[in-house]
């Protein structure tokens, strides 16, 4: 069976996520729709705007046909990371097509760049150029690399969708995968920025419904719907208050050995992130104590979110021992009657099942689980803030 695979956060679920998956649609006659989705929290290290049940069920009204959830140590990796679990999950589930979004119309600038990337020699000038220039981010040192191996070519690695893209291409050249790429040019305003028209950024949309205003405009009717019926059940937007309590608790209470352990501690990021959890009164604060001009934000941002959710070094190793399902329409359920014959990892529809599947799965089940333990103390209704919900919940079926 060919079907498209799309790795997504869907935070929340827009009109130009709607654009992607009909086009993507569209391009390869109308093939079916599987995603692999992150779920309480997301990779540029924070919570998500809505859970993740609420944002797989809005994707699948929204075009998709199933959607299986990314698991906790690599929705929190680094691009690559989460770039190669993703990936990989889906190839294993037996995707043969995998779409993204773009800014470049250019796949092959972005397919050059990703083999520049694997080559040993490009990872050894990158290493001495930041020998050389202590000040230098990776991102930076691998960039200014990339300019001098690849000319005006290399500005496509600029823009954060052609970043991810790049890493898709990686790990679909590392791992030798047969799975074919799709790139999607992306409509309306920049990842980050404002826009014009009724496609905005998700950055934007999260803006305004936090802000408490009207993002209507930017997302359909089914999605809205979904959105809204979690909210007035008391399951919406989570209090940013009271998730920084629980986040800034759990950091006080590590120990210096835990932050020596974080997934990419290295650079002092692990001592300078012990030090501020101890004393900064905020996250926003500990971010910005730990900050410097080789740690990037959201690597800082990740790795305060991997030690209070537990997430150690080598977690992320690889690709996801299963495939958790979290929605699927009518159609996906007959997609995954053939998807359980075909894949190589087990799809997991029932919770408990997974403590079934070996050690590795259960601990990497009970990390999301513990995860969203966390993140519904940010909702309204007490009641919605019950422990253990991610062992009970099963998938949301759209007929």
């Amino acid at each position: 069976m060919d079907f498209i695979g799309v790795v997504c956060e869907y935070n929340p679920f827009h009109n130009g996520h709607a654009y992607h998956l009909r086009e993507s649609a569209r391009l390869t006659d109308g093939q079916g729709v599987v995603c692999v989705m992150s779920g309480d929290f997301v990779q540029r290290g924070e919570a998500a705007l809505y859970a993740k049940y609420a944002r797989a069920e809005a994707a699948v009204r929204g075009g998709a046909d199933v959607v299986f959830e990314l698991p906790l140590p690599w929705a929190l990796a680094s691009a690559e990371g989460f770039a190669r679990g993703a990936v990989g999950l889906l190839a294993a589930i037996g995707a043969t097509t995998l779409s993204f979004g773009t800014e470049s119309e250019d796949l092959g600038i972005l397919d050059t760049l990703a083999r520049r990337l694997i080559e040993p020699q490009t990872v050894e000038l990158i290493r001495a150029k930041m020998a050389d220039e202590p000040e230098l981010s990776f991102a930076a040192a691998r960039q200014r690399v990339l300019e001098q191996l690849c000319g005006e070519g290399a500005r496509a690695l600029e823009t954060p969708n052609n970043i991810l893209a790049v890493e898709y291409l990686k790990t679909i050249c590392e791992q030798e995968l047969s799975i074919k790429p799709l790139a999607v040019r992306r409509l309306g305003s920049a990842h980050d920025g404002a826009g014009e028209g009724n496609t905005r950024s998700a950055s934007e949309i999260r803006s305004l419904l936090s802000r408490g205003e009207s993002a209507d405009r930017f997302m359909s009717a089914s999605s809205r719907a979904v959105f809204e019926r979690d909210t007035a059940q008391g399951r919406g937007i989570p209090s940013r208050t009271a998730l920084e309590t629980a986040i800034l608790a759990r950091l006080r209470m590590l120990r210096p050995a835990d932050f020596a352990a974080l997934p990419d501690a290295s650079g002092g990021l692990g001592e300078r992130l012990c030090r501020a959890a101890a004393e900064e009164p905020t996250l926003d604060a500990v971010f910005a104590a730990v900050k410097n001009k080789r740690l990037a934000m959201s690597r800082v941002r990740r790795a305060c979110y991997c030690a209070a959710l537990g997430v150690r070094s080598g977690m992320a190793d690889g690709i996801p021992p299963y495939a958790r399902l979290l929605a699927a329409n009518a159609r996906g359920r007959e997609m995954l009657a053939e998807l359980r014959e075909s894949s190589e990892i087990p799809i997991v529809t029932k919770p408990a099942s997974v403590r079934e599947l070996g050690e590795r799965s259960e601990t990497v089940f009970s990390l999301g689980a513990a995860a969203h333990d966390l993140y519904v103390l940010g909702y309204r209704a007490a009641e919605e803030r019950r422990g253990g919900a991610d062992w009970r919940t099963g998938p949301r079926i759209v007929e």
